[in-house]
């Protein structure tokens, strides 16, 4: 699957090779492998998995030896959204040492982050297999990088939900108590012209005057399983439903089964766990 657009990785990898290699004028280059290292040594490495894991952010990490080795040899093994077991091999790769001992951390640093996402969203997934809900991230990502871990939730099976603040309105509690109420509040919405409208509501009062007032999707936030479905059967199919609020692992499966039309989960990309991975080099 493509890199989502306007993901720009040329200038990702630049920047984020600077930030390890002292760019923007606090000295320059991998002082370790320049005085170790000689310039005309080659390496041969192989990245493997140490444990099993969903496979996201793989072409990034090959971004990383490619900018600083334009000659290295990289062979791909896997495919992002691939699960692969402990030991699996990621990529074999043979190059000029010293850009390849650079690359190295800027490359893992990514490919474990971006695929724990994937394995955690994944794990997810498989919880709610059969229920017919349909599992969201959130907005709830590391600045920056939200782009990459939306694309990571994907690879994992997730849907992406709003990528930002621009692609639909959301009033949630803050917004409610300034307006003056949810059907106030969503009222001004519909008035403004926004197409997707979704309103938090945490109280099943308020479901009636939202989708009165033109709501175009529910979340129901912190309800426990018997209010879930109460609001479910009021709902009656009129707009999608979202479940949000305290999901785990464990709990996710039982609120799919209340009949929500969505699972939001923002741990996802908030607390995904990295996986291990590891990089292994032979001189050649």
């Amino acid at each position: 699957m493509p890199l989502p657009a306007p993901f720009d990785l040329d200038a990702f990898v630049a920047a984020t090779l600077a930030e390890d290699m002292g760019g923007g004028g606090f000295g320059g280059g991998d002082v370790t492998s320049d005085a170790v290292i000689p310039a005309d040594a080659r390496f041969a490495g192989v990245m493997a998995s140490r444990d099993a894991m969903t496979v996201a952010g793989i072409e990034i990490a090959e971004a990383f030896f490619r900018a600083l080795d334009p000659d290295v040899a990289i062979e791909r093994l896997v495919t992002d959204g691939d699960r692969v077991a402990a030991g699996t091999e990621l990529l074999r790769i043979v190059g000029r040492a010293r850009a390849l001992l650079t690359a190295e951390r800027s490359a893992l640093n990514t490919v474990q982050h971006l695929s724990g996402v994937a394995t955690l969203t994944a794990a997810h997934v498989e919880a709610i297999a059969g229920t017919g809900a349909t599992l969201l991230d959130t907005r709830k990502t590391i600045p920056g990088l939200r782009l990459l871990e939306k694309y990571a939730t994907r690879m994992g099976g997730a849907t992406n939900h709003r990528m930002g603040l621009w692609d639909a309105a959301m009033i949630k509690d803050n917004h409610v108590a300034v307006a003056g109420g949810v059907a106030a509040a969503v009222a001004r919405a519909v008035q403004a012209g926004i197409a997707r409208i979704i309103v938090e509501v945490d109280r099943i009062d308020q479901i009636v005057p939202a989708l009165d007032a033109g709501a175009t999707h529910l979340l129901l936030d912190n309800m426990d399983a018997a209010a879930l479905r109460r609001a479910v059967a009021m709902v009656g199919g009129r707009v999608p439903t979202e479940a949000s609020g305290g999901v785990r692992l464990e709990t996710i499966r039982a609120i799919a089964e209340t009949g929500v039309t969505y699972i939001s989960v923002g741990r996802l990309t908030q607390s995904a766990p990295a996986v291990d991975i590891g990089l292994d080099f032979t001189a050649i």
